[in-house]
């Protein structure tokens, strides 16, 4: 049963997508899109509260994907705390990759930017919880209370972090995304260093590099 509604849910997802894309346009109208698409209404409201509960659940779903790439490598969990954010970040804008298109579509600035950044709603609390358990290890490894970090604080650092990234990615124009990678090394190194509170030659680093993309597209 629950592979059932997997399926269901999966299927759902990708003719939204498909319907997006080719109408240029999101859905409106769950009648509209499930008799386009053939798909009975009890069984889409079986699923899915409404069309945007769809969009939202969308980014949930590039999250989960992540994840479970993530999770494969058995050793993972054994993995500094850097490397694992940067195991995430590399595999969470692989994903988007592979949905470039609707990616595209879906973050582009015609829409209120409230509009656009409600739809991450489900993809900010599930990488917040993701952040979170990263501080909360960092913390435990620290012996003073006063070198210790707000949990809530950092998360949603992180949070800005990979807004800024996603920013980052859309505006890339490189071979490869390579300037992408490069970002997510640099401002992952600083994240790293303001938390231990070290070396802030790397700070100044990160710093230049936003400088230079800055002139870049300057001309």
């Amino acid at each position: 049963m629950a592979t059932a509604k997997k399926t269901k849910t999966s299927n759902i997802i990708t003719l939204y997508m498909e319907t997006a894309l080719e109408n240029e346009k999101f859905p409106l109208s769950v009648y509209k899109f499930c008799k386009t698409n053939g798909i009975e209404e009890s069984d889409f409201y079986k699923t899915y509260a409404s069309l945007d509960s769809v969009k939202l659940h969308i980014w949930q779903v590039f999250f989960e994907n992540t994840m479970d790439l993530i999770r494969k490598n058995k050793r993972f969990d054994d993995f500094s705390r850097k490397d694992r954010l940067l195991t995430f970040y590399f595999t969470f804008f692989e994903v988007l990759q592979l949905n470039r298109s609707y990616v595209f579509f879906a973050l582009s600035p015609v829409g209120s930017p409230m509009s656009v950044m409600r739809q991450l709603k489900k993809l900010k609390s599930s990488f917040k919880d993701f952040s979170s358990d990263l501080i909360e290890e960092g913390n435990d490894d620290k012996t003073l209370n006063t070198t210790k970090h707000p949990v809530a604080l950092f998360s949603e650092a992180a949070w800005a972090q990979l807004l800024f990234l996603l920013k980052f990615w859309l505006d890339d124009t490189s071979q490869g995304s390579e300037r992408t990678d490069e970002a997510i090394e640099k401002s992952v190194t600083v994240a790293f260093d303001v938390f231990d509170n070290t070396q802030l030659e790397r700070i100044l680093d990160f710093g230049k590099f936003l400088w230079k993309e800055k002139l870049n597209k300057a001309y």
